[in-house]
């Protein structure tokens, strides 16, 4: 977990250079490349899919995080935080949390509507955009393995991962009661006076801020110092052993990529490269949601999980609906 990877000083203060959104930057970069790539190889104008690409980003993240938030809806109404902190929560994806399947479903529509403004072949562009989403996905992937955010079921493998103190696991853990802090990092607060871990920036800052109702209800802020060691104890406080999930799932969709890459090496039917892309996403996020410590939605099935069976449902009937080789309407924009 490296949540920051730089910090770049600025006459206005230090800009922190966030891993997260380091990978998503480099993913994007890298998805753009490659459909450029794969544009040339069967004569479409590359730059539609540069602007194709920004579009993707923009409603992908938005559908993600959305996604995310609808799954995990009970972190994001919390009532120790107020509605204007809960609200930023929702949308400060600096702290992780994009879910694949909500963004594949709102970018997909949109960027098919951009494709057919422009008279791009779309059975043929859907299989360029194929492998740049998971190569894409890929990277966003790294990112969660960095932010500590999607992370894997408890194990006891040899290449298990501990994240550290009130990393996202870590912050789960301790309200599941699965671990128990010291003393020196637990404050109570709130009008009930509920225990609740100190922050890392209480932590650093040396006192935590403690809230209490006074007679009147009115909410008293005061500061509680820290022990001194408090710093040094949280510097030793890590998750139980976990699943490296993202790191898994980011083997996976580099794995993915490449088969796609291949088979649209082989001029197959147009469209079909997008349907194999959907049976073998569908068919191995289900496998690896088993790793994952996501909340079961459909009995024992987590919302990805429901999501899988539909998308392979899908690429299946695309699969067979796109089995013939008929050429493209007239009128492709054509790379120069």
């Amino acid at each position: 977990m490296l949540q920051e990877v730089l910090r770049i000083p600025t006459p206005w203060g230090v800009f922190p250079i966030f891993g997260y959104g380091l990978m998503l930057v480099i993913g994007f970069l890298c998805a753009v490349q490659l459909s450029k790539f794969l544009a040339r190889r069967v004569g479409i104008d590359p730059e539609l899919f540069v602007n194709a690409a920004l579009i993707a980003l923009i409603s992908g993240v938005a559908g993600s995080r959305l996604s995310h938030v609808l799954e995990n809806f009970a972190e994001y109404t919390r009532r120790d935080r107020s509605f204007v902190e809960n609200l930023w929560a929702m949308v400060n994806i600096r702290s992780g949390g994009l879910t694949f399947y909500g963004g594949l479903i709102l970018a997909f529509p949109i960027v098919i509507w951009y494709g057919i403004r422009k008279r791009v072949p779309i059975r043929r562009g859907m299989d360029i955009v194929a492998p740049c989403v998971t190569l894409g996905l890929a990277f966003g992937r790294i990112g969660c393995f960095l932010n500590g955010c999607c992370y894997g079921a408890e194990c006891h493998v040899p290449w298990a991962v501990e994240f550290p103190y009130y990393s996202a696991a870590y912050v789960e853990q301790y309200e599941k009661g699965e671990i128990t802090p010291p003393k020196e990092l637990i404050v109570t607060d709130g009008p009930r006076q509920t225990p609740r871990l100190v922050t890392k920036e209480e932590v650093n800052q040396g006192y935590a801020v403690r809230t209490t109702p006074d007679l009147d209800g009115n909410t008293i802020r005061e500061r509680v110092p820290l022990n001194p060691e408090a710093k040094r104890i949280a510097a030793g406080q890590y998750s139980r052993e976990l699943h490296p999930a993202q790191l898994y799932s980011a083997f996976n969709s580099f794995l993915i990529t490449a088969m796609l890459v291949a088979f649209f090496s082989m001029r197959p039917p147009p469209g079909r490269v997008m349907a194999l892309m959907l049976v073998l996403e569908g068919t191995t996020r289900f496998l690896l949601e088993l790793v994952r410590a996501e909340p079961p939605v459909l009995g024992p099935m987590s919302i990805s999980m429901v999501i899988a069976i539909f998308v392979v449902i899908a690429g299946i009937v695309m699969w067979i609906a796109f089995g013939d080789r008929a050429d493209e309407p007239a009128g492709v924009p054509v790379a120069a």
